[in-house]
Parts: structure tokens; C-alpha cells; sequence
């Protein structure tokens, strides 16, 4: 019996090869009809006889594009129009919304091509097709197309053409298909942006041999590159880029190079090669032929495989693993254009490799680890952001959730779609303010998105709140949610992992604003995607001087000193931190604690690191957000298991105990070791009291790996189901997407509204 089916496929299923995909499964089953790419993702028609049609459908799904992922699919039987062939037909648009595709690595067939001597892409630095390459960093508004991306400009050879336009190459409509008569072209830029376009590979690999420090235009902006091997190239990246000991990503050709670097496992090395090939955090090897000055006082580095093709003929040449680091002045976002390199880099680098194809959007590199086989994110950027995940319930709202003031990033909902951005950055400059607002516009113009809902952090002082406050004050019709820091962590990795249930959701990180004004940040909740109750806290202790302290740990170290013992009694401690400050400092700090003057309390765990990391006299100036935590974590040792006493009080963790015996203890390994078996034994103990409840993990702290992995132990030994994130990043990256979750699913009658 003859039947014709209208099919609707949701997910990411443009730019990915799912059209040709379909003709030829379409064609394999002697069915009818057509394929176009829409607003809503794709839709398809197809007429044939019954039989046929159930083989095409029991097919579907099986052997997709290695980029494609199909979230949704309807069918509906429509009229037979006796149609006499299959067609791929031209895109249309309609209201949007399908799924962004991510930048990926060059695959294995254009690698191949590209070292074929007889290949007409032999060396192309450009070399791609519709399984691999550039997508979010090109594109300019949806559909997906050559003509909305910024690929336009770039017309087609005939070859290239031919390709394109036929549904069994591999290329067709790869949109940023090209070659060396009719792509991009490389080209070194002087600061005088005078153009060198012969043999710029060469030239560049020489200078870095040179030990000069070059900017490299990637995917989505410039890196900063030199030798990783050569002491003075790195130490002198690290001076002129005022970057005193935050450790730089190290790329390297292939596996093989890296395993005389870094030690790693079977997962590890599935996520290093993977089409996404992220920033891997992996334990060092103490023989590596890396500079110590790649990451000093650790003993982990940031590795990942080179993704483009340019950087492999690059590391081809040089033979040579190198610093890859974000080309950019430290709180600023990463630069995308030469003009801006020279501009603000020309004190670092020597020269600037570029090509002509513009970047539309910019996107870091993505960071993450393996703790127990399991993967989590530091950064979620280039090649798993933008980030959709689908839902099986309509939004009736549009909603735009602006995350915090820390590694910030956005989330949109709309129907039964989150987007979530990659990585913006921390909003503490101007430019980066301006690039969290253009990201906005930005996806807004993606989507075609107009907001009905805002929610924002109750911190008024970060930029996104202000941001909030500014466009509810612009569109008074805009509903404005305020939502608990805290609580939007938890509800990230709600998200995340789909859970639905009440938990019992512990939030460890630096700080965020409480409900009581005081600042957060180790915190026990129980809660629902529909409201929280905070049932437990750390013991709080005051910030000397307000941010200052975050910076100087030894106030903080102080305040505690001032909570344990009388004014004369910190004063003639016989201890570093006493010593290390004059009669009048510590009088003044007195003074700033008696009368908590800028010294507010919190009761951060983030800072506890701190406390305790000062409490070790590490000699070691802390120069970047949790260096205090990355440095204890090297003195751990794992043969230590016994930990520190506390007490647990109407909810209140006290740690007290735990700083008298630290006080007492000269072994570093001892005070790290113990330490960290402490706070997991009291994420455990709380765990136990609501035994009924699967536990959460959420916040910065987690990004411990040491810590992280002692808590699942411990959970899992006592049969404790808990969740971490493992699609989205643990620290505050994540904070939109647990707003716009609440937004979502909230009642207007929640304890939590706002």
C-alpha cells in the first residue's frame, strides 16, 4: 500500500551531513519525496510503500552522521502527491529552533587527504568536510548555510562546487568547504599589518624554534604560542603577559607525544581524541621535557591534541610540543582579530599568523578531567558549547538566564529547548562586560529571541544583575527572577544529570550572595527543582578587608586566629603569620575585625582552602583563583587516611578542632592529607543524616579533583547515590543554566520566587 509520511527531526541535524544522510537511506529504500533544512530543524517527506517506509524508519536512527544528534521526531501520514524521486530542496526559516553545531576537530578522511602528496588538498590548512571543522565560530544567523556564515565571501571553484552540490561526496553542503584556488589564505602581519602570504608555515615554526612568542589565529580567536621546552621563552610569555604562575595549555601533535608529558588513563585518552579534543588536566610525568614554568607548584598540566589543520602542519614542522594559551590581556576576552593583537599584545608577540576568513564568534578552548572514569568540565567552550538540551515539556515563556559575575555564560529557553552558551568569562573589565552583552545580542539574532522572562543572581553588584535590572527597566513588560547563587548550582546539575526528585545538595565554592545578605559558600540544601532549604553551613569567619583577603590568605588566617584566642594572645603567637605583620597591621586588622569594618563574614569553603593553605606557610605568593586548593592538593598524600575532628551543630559544620590540630602539626603532607579527608567525611556525616535523599555535588570547590574523588569513594562505599555534572561545567559557568531551569519549571507560589 502506497503512503506518504511527513517527518519532523529535531536536534542537531544541520551542517552535520543529516540531509545527504537521509537521500541515500531514502534512496537505499526506493522511497520519494524530499529533505530541506527549517527553523525547526529538518523536515522530510517520503512516499513509498509501506514495507519500505518501516525499513527506512527501523534505520533511522541507527548509523548517523558522526556529528548528528536527533533530540525529537514526529510523524504525521499526509496526502500521496505520487512523487517520482528523492530531492534535497533549499533551506527556509521559519521560527528557530534547532541546535547550533559545535566546531570540531579535522576527522580522519581530511586528515588523510591532507597527507596524500596526490590529493588536490595535499598541505591544505583549510581542509574539511560536512564530518568535520569550523560551524559556531562562522556561522551569522540560522539556517546553517554558506550564505550565513562567513564562509560567503569565499565563492566556489568548480571542483569544490561539484563536491558541494552532490548529495554522495563527502562535502556536500559542508558549508566552509574550500581549497587553495578559492578559501582563505594565511598570511604573517607585521605591526604595520604588512602581509606576507609565502611560505608562512616555515617562517613561523622557525621563529618559535627561535624562541619568539607568535599569536596564532585558531577557531575562535588567537592563541599565544612558543616553545613549551624552551625555560626562557615560557618564563618571559609569563612576564610580559603578567601572569605569575596560572599554568599555560600545552598542544601537542598526537598521543604518542604526549605520553612523554603527562600520564594518562583509557578515558582520558578517549576524551583527548575525541572530535571535541578539549583541554585535558592530566598528572604530570616528572621527566617531561616541558619548561617547570609551564605550571609551576603543581603537579598537573592542561594538554590537548591539535583539532586544525593548520596546527598540525604547524606541529608537523616543529616537532615540538607548544604553549597555547588565550591570546588576550588577562579579564579581557580572547581576541579574534590581528589588528587587536598588535594593538594590545605587541609587547608580547614577535609575529602574528592569520588567515583572512572571519571569525564570527568567539569560543575558548574547552577544559576538563577525569575523576573516577567520570568527565568534568572547568570550561565548557569550543566543541560541546553551544550546549542544547532538550526536554520533553514546552516552555510557554521565552527565558534568558544571565548567570553570575565568574566564568560567565547565558542560557535561553524556549519551547522544549535550553541553549546554553560556551564560556564568556569573567566580567571584571569593561570589554568583557561588552562581550557578555554582544553574546546576548548575539543568540538573541541566532534565535530570534525576545525575552518574556530574565533571571539574574541576587548578588546586586555583578554585572549580569546589573544587566538584568537595566533591560527590566528598558521592557517593564520583562519579568524579572531573582535566584539564589547557591541554589542555581544545585539546580544545574539537576539539569544535567535529568533528576526531577528532592536531594540533598551540597554547594561548595568561593562565594555567592545568601539569603541573608552574608556571602556563601559551603552550603547544604535540601532541595526541588521548585524550592530549598538551607540545612547546614559552615562556620563562618570574616573576610579582612573584604576582597583583599581572597588575594592575602593570611587575613584570613588572622580573622580565625581573632575568633580562637584574646587580642594578646594572637599577638604574641609564635607563629609565621603573627610574625610576618607589624604591632600596627595587626592592631589595624584587630580593629577591621572587632568592628567589622569591609570585612564581611562568609562561610566559604573555597576560602577555608585558603585558611588552611596559609595555615601550611607555603611559600608561595597565590596569584590566580584556586591556586591555594591545586598547590594543597600536590602535598596530599593518599597513604594518609585518618582526618580531623569537627562538630556538626543545629546544622553548623565547626571546624574548629580541625585548626587547633593544624596549629599543632609541622608536616605539610599531614595538614593537606587530613584536611581534605575532613571535608569528606562531613560531606559523608550530613549525607548519612538524610540517608533518604540522593546527594548533589555542586560548586567550584569539586573542581578539586583530590576532594572530588575521596567524596565519591566515601558515598559510594556507604551505597550513597549522588550526582556531579558531567555535560556541563561544575564551577559557575554553569549558574545560568540552573536559573533558567527554575525559571522554567517554577510556580508563582514558590517559596523561591522572587
Amino acid at each position: 500500500m502506497l503512503k506518504r509520511v511527513c517527518i519532523k527531526v529535531r536536534g542537531i541535524v544541520q551542517g552535520v551531513g543529516f540531509r545527504p544522510y537521509i537521500y541515500k537511506l531514502a534512496d537505499i529504500h526506493n522511497l520519494s519525496g524530499f529533505i530541506l533544512n527549517n527553523g525547526d530543524g529538518v523536515k522530510i517527506e517520503v512516499e513509498g510503500v509501506k514495507k519500505d517506509i518501516d525499513c527506512f524508519f527501523e534505520s533511522f536512527t541507527k548509523n548517523l552522521p558522526p556529528l548528528a544528534r536527533v533530540d525529537n521526531v514526529t510523524t504525521d501520514d499526509i496526502n500521496i502527491l505520487y512523487s517520482d524521486r528523492f530531492e534535497i530542496l533549499n533551506s527556509t526559516k521559519s521560527d528557530i529552533t534547532t541546535s547550533i553545531p559545535t566546531d570540531v576537530s579535522i576527522c580522519d578522511d581530511c586528515l588523510r587527504e591532507m597527507n596524500d602528496k596526490i590529493d588536490r588538498r595535499y598541505r591544505y590548512p583549510f581542509i574539511n568536510c560536512t564530518n568535520c571543522g569550523v560551524r559556531y565560530s562562522i556561522v551569522d544567523t540560522l539556517p546553517y548555510d554558506r550564505k550565513n556564515s562567513s564562509m560567503k565571501k569565499f565563492e566556489m571553484c568548480e571542483s569544490c562546487s561539484s563536491e558541494y552540490h552532490n548529495p554522495k561526496n563527502r562535502r556536500y553542503h559542508a558549508q566552509p568547504i574550500s581549497c587553495f584556488d578559492c578559501g582563505p589564505k594565511l598570511s604573517l602581519v607585521d605591526v604595520d599589518f604588512k602581509k606576507d602570504y609565502d611560505d608562512v608555515i616555515v617562517k613561523i615554526v622557525s621563529r618559535i624554534k627561535n624562541g619568539e612568542c607568535v599569536a596564532i589565529k585558531g577557531v575562535g580567536g588567537f592563541h599565544l604560542v612558543c616553545d613549551a621546552t624552551n625555560d626562557i621563552a615560557v618564563k618571559t610569555l609569563r612576564e610580559k603577559k603578567q601572569r605569575i604562575s596560572k599554568p599555560f595549555a600545552v598542544m601537542v601533535k598526537n598521543l604518542n607525544d604526549l605520553s612523554n608529558l603527562a600520564y594518562m588513563d583509557e578515558k582520558e585518552k578517549e576524551i583527548l581524541i575525541s572530535k571535541e579534543r578539549p583541554v585535558v588536566l592530566l598528572d604530570k610525568k616528572d621527566d617531561s621535557i616541558l619548561s617547570p614554568y609551564i605550571a609551576p607548584h603543581i603537579d598537573k598540566i592542561g594538554v590537548f591534541l591539535a583539532y586544525t589543520p593548520l596546527h598540525l602542519l604547524i606541529l608537523e614542522e616543529l616537532n615540538l610540543p607548544i604553549v597555547a594559551t588565550s591570546a588576550n590581556i588577562s579579564g579581557e576576552p580572547i581576541i579574534i582579530d590581528e589588528e587587536e593583537v598588535w594593538h594590545k599584545l605587541s609587547h608580547i608577540v614577535d609575529t602574528v599568523l592569520t588567515y583572512d576568513r572571519t571569525i564570527t564568534h568567539r569560543c575558548d578552548d574547552s577544559v576538563c578531567g577525569v575523576v573516577n572514569a567520570q568527565k568534568i568540565f572547568y570550561r565548557l567552550a569550543r566543541g560541546y558549547a553551544p550546549l542544547s538540551i532538550y526536554t520533553n515539556e514546552l516552555s510557554t515563556k521565552k527565558i534568558l538566564a544571565v548567570g553570575a559575575n565568574q566564568k560567565s555564560s547565558i542560557t535561553l529557553v524556549f519551547g522544549d529547548n535550553f541553549i546554553h552558551s560556551p564560556y564568556i568569562g569573567d566580567l571584571d573589565s569593561i570589554q568583557s562586560v561588552e562581550y557578555f552583552e554582544k553574546t546576548i545580542a548575539d543568540f538573541k539574532k541566532l534565535y530570534d529571541f525576545i525575552p518574556d522572562i530574565i533571571v539574574c543572581d541576587k548578588h546586586p553588584n555583578y554585572e549580569s544583575t546589573k544587566f538584568a535590572k537595566r533591560y527590566k527597566e528598558k521592557y517593564p513588560d520583562v519579568e524579572l527572577i531573582y535566584l539564589q547563587h547557591h541554589y542555581a548550582h544545585i539546580l544545574s546539575v539537576m539539569v544535567d544529570r535529568e533528576i526531577d526528585s528532592e536531594v540533598l545538595g551540597f554547594c561548595f565554592d568561593g562565594t555567592g550572595y545568601g539569603d541573608d545578605g552574608r556571602l556563601w559558600g559551603g552550603e547544604v540544601f535540601i532541595a526541588s527543582n521548585q524550592e530549598y532549604k538551607r540545612v547546614g553551613y559552615f562556620k563562618e569567619f570574616l573576610l579582612l578587608g573584604g576582597e583583599k583577603a581572597i588575594k592575602e590568605p593570611d587575613r584570613l588566617a588572622l580573622s580565625i586566629f581573632f575568633d580562637l584566642y584574646t587580642k594578646n594572645e594572637v599577638f604574641t603567637m609564635n607563629h609565621p603569620i603573627i610574625k610576618s605583620y607589624t604591632k600596627r597591621e595587626l592592631e589595624t586588622f584587630y580593629m577591621m575585625y572587632e568592628k567589622k569594618i569591609n570585612s564581611p563574614s562568609t562561610s566559604s569553603v573555597g576560602r577555608l582552602f585558603d585558611v588552611v593553605y596559609a595555615l601550611m606557610d607555603i611559600d608561595i605568593k597565590v596569584s590566580y583563583e584556586g591556586e591555594s586548593g591545586l598547590i594543597i592538593e600536590t602535598f596530599y598524600d593518599k597513604n594518609i587516611i585518618d582526618s580531623y575532628p569537627f562538630y556538626v551543630e543545629n546544622g553548623i559544620v565547626d571546624y574548629t578542632p580541625m585548626i587547633l590540630e593544624i596549629l599543632q602539626e609541622k608536616d605539610k603532607n599531614i595538614i593537606a592529607s587530613r584536611f581534605i579527608n575532613t571535608l569528606a567525611n562531613i560531606v559523608l556525616y550530613i549525607s548519612k543524616e538524610y540517608e533518604h535523599l540522593s546527594v548533589v555535588l555542586a560548586g567550584g570547590v569539586f573542581q578539586n579533583t583530590t576532594l572530588l574523588k575521596k567524596v565519591i569513594n566515601l558515598l559510594e562505599n556507604n551505597n550513597i547515590t549522588y550526582y556531579i555534572q558531567n555535560k556541563t561545567s561544575l564551577n559557575d559557568g554553569s549558574i545560568s543554566l540552573g536559573q533558567a531551569y527554575f525559571a522554567k519549571v517554577a510556580k508563582k507560589d514558590s517559596a523561591s520566587f522572587r
